[in-house]
């Protein structure tokens, strides 16, 4: 479908939304003259001429919000063809050979994506300012054909002028959504009014001995919630009608990214979008803001520059996700079909004899990467987030874990000094001497499967043994790091683990645990290896 044709369907969709309202309003003033011109008179008429009105207001509203709201643009680094030529010659490089106008701006952003928008003017029929957005995940995780093969697809949607009827389109979302929650909002305000008007009389009937009746509020808002399914049901024709169209644009901007890059690098870059996308959002959890809860952030730069280290060391999890792509849109409504999909049509093209391009990482597009990265940090993080102590990677580690074990084991401390011993291990260890059923009195107060709360004599003391050996292993832990004796270690291929003092001491603190929990118990070893000066 060509770009008029597509505009023309855009509008009719939108003036749909309009004629809805119109007819709608004719329906609502036809029945008040009907009502009036058939005789009714007096609180009858009064009361039809009012909820006529009332009904008519969010319709009017609807009809007359003249205005889309717009998206807050995503927090970027704006970046001149002087600060950046390699990059600008590259984007430009591409719009010529997708045969369309290159963007005015390009922004750095912080997300596995890349985007375009266009400020297009008299409902998006007009060009307007074109912006570019790069996210330098993404570019971290990417070989230059990759990267050209993502904006390559981005310059097909100027291409096909998607950019100019996305606002068109847009509206007409924004202002079905916004009518049908109008009608939402006063149903539930009329539901709350009746419910709190019951509820005062039933109060009442209380207070002078009498039953309450049962609140019932099944039948409020009735006409509100029926005109919204009125607009519900038109909102779903024209997601379905907006949204096969966005589909298929996609799938035309991928034959762009083909004719840029080749079939391979396009393929390559979808399937490596699956697997950035969901390695970002396991960095950025479990590493970059790990130690936040302590105060604390890796080095300039590395916030969102630490990301290259954890894709060097877990290249098997991400080619795995490579190969094992959705077979379904991220979401019923996602304009992008699923990436399978899109996958297996753009390798089931001829080849083109482009496969096995030499590519250089794209973050050497940029003159200076280590500065884009710690300038995006200025723009994309809050400022209480930038007021944050920072640490190099090993030290962050070390430091957040010990934190966060130490605040584990509040609740353990308060266990032990419940029951006379805590709240640290030393304590714990003179009252298991001092009384060694103690410890099962501690196991006692830990959450317990049904299985274990039912058990009595020696089998309860066997499911009672690894709560308390888990409860001396983590006070163990706080002791050592407390004192410097051990260390979390940062590692990028898996979680951070405890280094302790020498070699053979994990084995024999093991050792030292299981005496501690014995039937007969011993902690002479476990104060030895741990407490001892």
């Amino acid at each position: 479908m060509g770009a008029s044709l597509r505009a023309l369907r855009a509008l009719v969709l939108l003036a749909g939304f309009y004629l809805l309202g119109v007819v709608l309003l004719a329906v609502l003033a036809g029945l008040d003259f009907a009502a009036i011109r058939g005789g009714l008179h007096g609180p009858a008429a009064a009361k039809i001429l009012i909820v006529s009105v009332v009904l008519a207001i969010p319709i009017v509203r609807g009809l007359f919000m003249l205005r889309t709201p717009k998206e807050e643009p995503p927090a970027g680094i704006p970046v001149t063809e002087a600060e950046e030529p390699a990059l600008w010659e590259a984007v430009r490089d591409i719009a010529r050979q997708v045969g369309t106008r290159a963007p005015d701006r390009i922004l750095l952003i912080d997300e596995v994506n890349a985007a375009v928008d266009e400020e297009a003017r008299l409902l998006g029929l007009l060009p307007g300012t074109r912006r570019l957005y790069i996210g330098l995940p993404l570019m971290t995780g990417m070989d230059e054909m990759q990267l050209r093969a993502v904006l390559a697809h981005e310059m097909g949607h100027y291409a096909n002028l998607d950019t100019r009827l996305t606002p068109l389109i847009a509206r007409g979302r924004a202002q079905l959504i916004r009518t049908i929650g109008h009608f939402h909002e006063r149903a539930d305000n009329k539901v709350a009014k009746e419910r709190a008007r019951q509820e005062k009389a039933a109060e009442k009937r209380i207070a002078k001995g009498k039953k309450a009746r049962e609140i019932d509020t099944s039948g409020e808002g009735a006409m509100y919630r029926a005109m919204a399914k009125l607009y519900t049901a038109y909102g779903n024709f024209y997601m379905r009608a907006t949204l096969s169209s966005a589909r298929r644009q996609e799938l035309a901007a991928d034959l762009a990214s083909v004719r840029v890059a080749g079939r391979d690098s396009a393929a390559s870059a979808l399937r490596e979008l699956n697997a950035l996308g969901s390695a970002h959002e396991f960095y950025m959890s479990s590493y970059a803001t790990l130690g936040v809860g302590a105060g604390l952030l890796p080095p300039p730069g590395e916030v969102f520059g630490g990301l290259r280290r954890l894709l060097e060391a877990r290249q098997d999890e991400l080619d795995d996700m490579r190969r094992e792509l959705p077979d379904e849109p991220a979401s019923p409504y996602d304009s992008h079909p699923a990436l399978a999909e899109r996958v297996a049509r753009i390798e089931a093209l001829a080849d083109d004899g482009r496969a096995g391009q030499a590519a250089r990482p794209s973050l050497e597009l940029l003159s200076d990467a280590e500065g884009a990265l710690a300038a995006l940090e200025r723009v994309a993080l809050t400022p209480e987030a930038l007021g944050l102590k920072r640490l190099d990677w090993e030290d962050l580690v070390h430091e957040s874990m010990t934190r966060y074990v130490s605040e584990g084991a509040e609740e353990l401390r308060e266990a032990l000094s419940a029951e006379g011993a805590g709240p640290e291990l030393s304590t714990l260890l003179d009252a298991i001497d001092a009384d060694p059923a103690v410890r099962w009195r501690i196991a006692d107060r830990f959450p317990k499967s049904e299985q274990a709360a039912a058990a009595t004599g020696r089998a309860a003391r066997e499911f009672s043994r690894p709560v308390l050996r888990r409860v001396v292993n983590q006070l163990v832990t706080v002791e050592l790091t407390a004192r410097g004796a051990a260390r979390w270690q940062l590692s990028w291929s898996e979680s951070a683990t405890l280094s302790y003092p020498a070699d053979g001491f994990e084995e024999r603190l093991g050792l030292a645990l299981d005496a501690a929990v014995a039937d007969q118990p011993d902690t002479e070893s476990l104060r030895k290896l741990v407490l001892a000066p």
